[in-house]
């Protein structure tokens, strides 16, 4: 005789005749690491909570996500025409775990023309995108309660990836008032024995502050009193507006520097994923480390081949498109700007770089238990979704909220009426 079981949603039944009913042993849940349960992203966490919303026909204004191409912001049909001939070429197959050295060059050309930064293909590395360079450096650098240094608020991969390597994240104020500049004091305090990098985020997500060149040389000037790495995000590195744009790499030529850059957001890219880091400093310094992200390049076997083609093709191409780009974000900053510090109980600066507003909110603590209550309420009334800024920081973030001025202004200020009726009137 047949004795069958069946599962069903997680629950085994017996099919089986009656007689043959005994203890029936059910698996347990399959155990899952604190690392990875405990992975937050505020950025498209909240976007879960757009599900219901969009099902029964809500209009959802998406001022979460940085994302450029999602928007009025269009590739540059000479990069697409790249691509697909790369593909008609047949060049589909597993490129260099490093990358193409074509790629790597252009990459030395672009930060030497537009960075005044010296480096050469060898020193390049191409990523997934940004974040996976994230994960390969932490990854690389931390262990066993090891710390990263990190300007607060600060893009959550770098506070998300040293939780994941069994690291400590520690914040370094950036002040408010003067516009998320470095509280170089409180930078320098916070500096121990288990320090092992400090992680310079310019311009910044989610502030939009641009620091200048003394600003990032006191930073550095610290990393080198304490043998420490800087490690340099600067992604939106020509997305400014009236400040001037310094790279790390270009400030020293003692302390070691690892910038972070990428395609996503200058060349409309963010779908394609694809980005590089470079190592800027004394051969001996680096090349333990360089190896360390190396290998895992190797794991991953390589960047997608075809884009890169496509990428080598928009370093080297006209870049003529940037100055428009630049153009349309400051319209859109200066609205952003003007419009939210009209509505009662929003306060915010002016952002210099990226295309993010970081504002504080009032009521927090009265009116919304924390700023993600008030994120998720904002929603449900409105359909305007945004960021809570504890996402970017429990410390400097709380109380604050990130906002994406990507779309057109006619989009954000329905955003924004919308957002101040909320504020008025809870709805």
């Amino acid at each position: 005789m047949n004795i069958y079981f069946a599962i069903l949603c997680g629950n085994v039944y017996f099919l089986g005749p009656p007689e043959f009913l005994g203890t029936v042993m059910i698996m347990a849940d399959i155990k899952v690491t604190k690392r990875a349960s405990n992975i937050e992203y505020a950025i498209r966490d909240v976007a879960v909570y757009t599900k219901d919303l969009i099902a029964n026909g809500k209009k959802i204004y998406a001022l979460n996500i940085g994302d450029p191409a999602a928007f009025d912001f269009k590739t540059p049909p000479s990069l697409k025409e790249a691509l697909c001939t790369a593909i008609a070429n047949e060049d589909n197959y597993y490129s260099p775990s490093e990358g193409l050295f074509e790629l790597r060059q252009a990459v030395a050309n672009k930060e030497k023309k537009i960075n005044n930064v010296d480096i050469t293909a060898d020193d390049v590395l191409v990523t997934e995108g940004i974040s996976e360079g994230i994960q390969m450096l932490l990854g690389a650098i931390v262990e066993n309660s090891d710390e990263i240094l990190f300007p607060g608020p600060t893009y959550p991969p770098y506070i998300n990836y040293t939780h994941f390597f069994d690291g400590t994240p520690v914040s370094y104020e950036t002040i408010e008032k003067e516009g998320w500049q470095p509280n170089i004091d409180d930078l320098r305090n916070k500096i121990t024995k288990k320090t092992r990098a400090i992680v310079l985020i310019n311009p910044n997500n989610p502030t939009g502050a641009v620091y200048g060149r003394k600003t990032v040389k006191e930073i550095l000037d610290i990393a080198g009193e304490h043998d420490l790495p800087v490690i340099s995000d600067e992604i939106y590195d020509q997305l400014t507006y009236e400040k001037h744009f310094v790279s790390a790499a270009n400030v020293t030529t003692d302390v070691p520097v690892i910038s972070l850059n990428g395609f996503s957001k200058v060349y409309q890219m963010t779908g394609w994923r694809l980005g590089y880091m470079y190592f800027k400093g004394e051969k001996k310094q680096l090349s333990a480390l360089k190896d360390g992200v190396e290998k895992q390049c190797r794991i991953r076997i390589c960047a997608n081949t075809p884009v890169q083609i496509a990428a080598t093709a928009a370093l080297n191409g006209p870049q003529d498109f940037v100055k428009d780009i630049v153009k349309r974000l400051k319209e859109r900053r200066n609205f952003s700007y003007k419009r939210l510090n009209e509505i009662e109980g929003i306060s915010t600066t002016k952002p210099e770089g990226a295309f993010y507003i970081f504002p504080k909110i009032e009521g927090i603590g009265k009116r919304w238990k924390n700023d993600k209550d008030f994120v998720i309420s904002l929603l449900k009334a409105t359909g305007v979704l945004i960021v809570n800024g504890s996402g970017f920081d429990a410390v400097y973030g709380k109380n604050h909220a990130r906002i994406v001025f990507l779309p057109p202004i006619a989009e954000l200020e329905k955003a924004f009426d919308a957002l101040e009726d909320f504020m008025k009137n809870g709805k």
